[in-house]
């Protein structure tokens, strides 16, 4: 079993506790539903263990959970979801915080990205994702590079599924337009495919200016995953190119969240925003 974050092990266990109380279970009837010591049960619970994939769907039959979409996202935060989503062709060159990265991005209801640097990767054009990948990871075969950018391209699918596509709100610096990535003719194409997906209901895209000056996030990109019904199990996660950092303390959420809000509230709104992509683009 691949080895958890204790605070995120913790929150698993809490909703797992929160589910067993909803179904009028103890922790004593559940274990003997499972044929399992009472102390399994409560070490789950308290994260002072991680859980099996098997456990783990032996334990929400027992529970009677039968929503497909929290048996998913449960499995994403216990780590277990490896061997069901399409990023498993891609275990090769994808680490394991990046295929949990990319579970609980397929299991969530709500982004919030901030991007200093590069355009986010749900909205990336694949030479954009082409060059980004080369630049960062020169020497590279182009296999590889292949591949990273085909987990990139099919990442972006949570935007336009039919059933519940991810709400993206997307804050990114004016930096993040003007450079040049790829060339001229890459930026220009990247620059109207903004354009196109900033119109979608589901996506919220503003540029801080330069004229907003310092802010918060000038520290580094970070996102903000939001779930379905659980808000207990939000987490802020520090997403790099092949790895990611989570940050699962309620302090550091709430952090976050006040960053967020502040860059959004000094950050041009969403129409004043699409004037200037527009106004790059035409002059790129």
């Amino acid at each position: 079993m691949r080895h958890i974050p204790v605070v995120r092990r913790q929150r698993l266990g809490e909703e797992l506790r929160r589910l067993r109380r909803s179904a009028g279970l103890t922790s004593g009837q559940t274990a003997r539903l499972l044929g399992w010591h009472q102390s399994k049960v409560s070490r789950i619970e308290t994260g002072v263990s991680g859980v099996r994939d098997g456990d783990l769907a032996a334990l929400l039959d027992a529970l009677g959970i039968e929503d497909q979409r929290l048996r998913s996202l449960l499995r994403a935060l216990a780590g277990t979801a490896d061997g069901t989503g399409w990023w498993t062709a891609y275990n090769s060159v994808i680490p394991p915080t990046y295929r949990d990265f990319i579970a609980l991005e397929s299991q969530a209801s709500t982004a919030h990205t901030l991007e200093t640097s590069v355009v986010p990767g749900l909205l990336q054009t694949s030479s954009y994702a082409r060059a980004v990948t080369r630049a960062a990871l020169t020497g590279k075969p182009d296999g590889t590079v292949d591949s990273l950018v085909d987990v990139r391209l099919t990442r972006q699918e949570v935007l336009t599924r039919d059933e519940s596509p991810l709400r993206l709100h997307a804050v990114v610096d004016e930096a993040v337009l003007r450079r040049e990535v790829g060339g001229p003719g890459v930026m220009r194409d990247q620059l109207r495919r903004l354009t196109r997906l900033a119109r979608l209901p589901q996506v919220c895209l503003q540029v801080l200016p330069f004229t907003a000056g310092g802010y918060a996030g000038l520290t580094g990109p970070f996102v903000i995953f939001s779930f379905p019904n659980i808000t207990d199990l939000d987490l802020v996660i520090l997403d790099h190119l092949t790895n990611s950092l989570y940050l699962e303390r309620k302090e550091d959420l709430e952090a976050y969240r006040v960053a967020f809000d502040a860059m959004r509230a000094h950050a041009l709104s969403t129409e004043d925003s699409l004037d200037l992509i527009a106004g790059i683009s035409d002059g790129a």
